[in-house]
């Protein structure tokens, strides 16, 4: 069994978080997986992000802001 980190991205109204976690990969048809904390980690951080506690997901999560790009022609 082998784990590695990996970020994964999460996109919630307005805002976009990196939450970093780790994969377990193994010989079955299941790897690579989640573990249980970091599953409970990203929804977590997805609840938090949809009542915009901010706060809270900051301490779980890299979080940013997103804004509109308007393109003049």
């Amino acid at each position: 069994m082998k784990k590695r980190r990996q970020t994964k991205l999460i996109h919630e109204g307005k805002y976009a978080a990196e939450v970093d976690v780790e994969l377990v990969d193994n010989d079955s048809g299941w790897s690579p997986y989640l573990s249980v904390e970091d599953a409970k980690k990203l929804d977590d951080v997805r609840k938090a992000l949809r009542s915009n506690d901010v706060k809270r997901a900051s301490q779980l999560a890299r979080i940013y802001q997103l804004t509109p790009v308007s393109v003049s022609r």
